[in-house]
């Protein structure tokens, strides 16, 4: 896969978090990049919001993704690119199954409220006007952190029914060798008259 400008930075950390930043200005993408490396997150940059596509496995191409566990916890791309908006990407990622969890958030140097509207509409977490500041990436960190923690709840609870279930299971199968149901009821009722 020819991914152009494709190129990733990060720190030493194992449980760093990983975003992809989209922007067509070289200035804009080292900008962002480097916020995001200081504040310890891993950094990959692409030049287009097709490269983004291709770079996520999202293009229509069985072999476009090498990265098989390809996880990013942020994309962070810009509103006015050639050919692929920053908006057409936002609504291509909300598309995917794999990607529509993961927070996508739109830069623009261009103050338009309806462009923000819309954005917000479809899906982004936020819009950011350009030049990006640290605090802005601080910000987007704090939300990076919140969806990943949301996400680990949610597998916890989900992975627990199943367990209650199985305990459950084990205690009603336990009750006699009589397996009908109606027998099993009855011997339920009276251990709870008990």
């Amino acid at each position: 896969m020819a991914v152009g400008d494709l190129s990733s930075s990060s720190s030493s950390s194992s449980t760093e978090l990983h975003v992809l930043a989209v922007d067509d200005s070289l200035v804009d993408r080292k900008v962002i990049e480097r916020l995001l490396r200081i504040s310890a997150c891993k950094v990959t940059t692409v030049e287009s919001g097709t490269r983004a596509l291709q770079y996520l496995g999202l293009d229509g191409d069985d072999g476009s993704s090498d990265l098989k566990d390809l996880k990013v916890n942020l994309i962070v791309t810009d509103y006015s690119m050639p050919g692929l908006t920053g908006y057409e990407l936002l609504k291509k990622i909300k598309e995917s199954s794999a990607f529509r969890e993961v927070p996508v958030v739109i830069m623009s140097s261009e103050n338009i409220q309806p462009r923000i509207e819309q954005c917000m509409t479809e899906g982004a977490e936020d819009f950011l006007l350009k030049p990006v500041r640290l605090a802005d990436v601080k910000r987007l960190k704090e939300l990076i952190i919140r969806s990943v923690e949301a996400e680990e709840e949610h597998k916890a609870k989900h992975s627990c029914p199943n367990r209650i279930l199985q305990n459950n299971t084990r205690g009603v199968s336990s009750l006699d060798d009589d397996d009908t149901p109606s027998s099993k009821r009855m011997k339920l009722e009276s251990r709870v008259h008990v």
